[in-house]
């Protein structure tokens, strides 16, 4: 497969990056986590995009190479999906598969509450809702601190972290990005979620009519599985996936990869003639393959 392409467009007077993989009829734009680039979904693009789809991973505006203003009232979970519409009407697509990690899995539910036709199918990573309150807070509340008040040191540690070459593996080089970062647009970004809503409430959730492919992660505070749990049960065409720890999409991508490959390719498959519909309840896990799937 050819190198990505990098472009840019406006989107209310801020620069946004992505990068262009492939060039199928079909397309899925991919967003990173809190404060990483585009970089992180670097495997999976290339991974779908050698399958025959078109893929768009994009930095929101304060992450990655997109503009990094310091104002924190530009940073909100509802801006955040508007700027995914708006790079589909900057490329003219008028349907495309959506997807993200973490802040990226947020962002997909905003965009999908926002814009729900434009919606083919969501992939949500790693959801953080309603029970993650205090694992955010203990995990991120340091962090902002730190991005705030100890931005003289956190600058000397980005400063080298930049000199520390690039090229020993994506999951290096993403680590080497975040911690390269100024403070300053940081701190804002954490500031503008902090005070604004982290994610649609459950009652614009339940809205979704939206294919839908969760995956939860078990043992981890920030991303709880019951999260992930909860939002299958709330959106009617939802799908679990248990990966076996957060790191394994990172790590060894290729379960979690083929599970998101092919949901993909559903979303893009003819629909099929309605029959009896199965409600029994499916988890996959990396012993098994089987789902849970959402019912009502």
């Amino acid at each position: 497969m050819s190198e990505p392409r990098t472009r840019q467009f406006k989107h209310d007077g801020h620069r946004l990056v992505f990068d262009d993989y492939g060039q199928g009829p079909y397309t899925v734009v991919l967003m990173p986590g809190l404060l990483l680039s585009r970089k992180m979904q670097d495997p999976l693009s290339r991974a779908l995009a050698e399958r025959g789809h078109r893929v768009i991973s994009l930095d929101p505006l304060g992450h990655g190479e997109s503009d990094r203003p310091r104002d924190m009232w530009r940073y909100s979970m509802p801006q955040f999906g508007e700027q995914v519409i708006a790079l589909l009407d900057h490329l003219k697509i008028e349907q495309a598969v959506v997807g993200g990690t973490s802040l990226g899995a947020n962002i997909t539910l905003e965009a999908a509450v926002r814009a729900p036709a434009r919606m083919k199918g969501l992939i949500v990573e790693m959801p953080v809702l309603d029970n993650a309150l205090l694992g955010c807070a203990l995990a991120f509340t340091p962090l902002l601190v730190a991005l705030t008040f100890g931005a003289p040191i956190t600058r000397l540690v980005g400063k080298a972290a930049r000199m520390v070459p690039r090229g020993s593996s994506n999951l290096v080089d993403v680590g080497l990005d975040w911690i390269s970062q100024d403070p300053g647009p940081s701190s804002a970004v954490l500031q503008g979620i902090f005070f604004g809503r982290a994610a649609p409430p459950r009652s614009e959730r339940s809205t979704i009519d939206t294919k839908a492919l969760v995956i939860g992660h078990p043992r981890d505070p920030v991303h709880p599985f019951s999260d992930s749990d909860m939002l299958v049960r709330e959106l009617p065409q939802a799908q679990l996936v248990e990966a076996s720890s957060i790191f394994e999409l990172r790590l060894t991508p290729e379960r979690l990869t083929g599970e998101i490959a092919g949901f993909v390719d559903d979303c893009w498959a003819p629909p099929k003639r309605r029959g009896n519909t199965n409600h029994s309840a499916r988890r996959s896990t990396s012993g098994s393959s089987k789902r849970r799937s959402g019912h009502h």
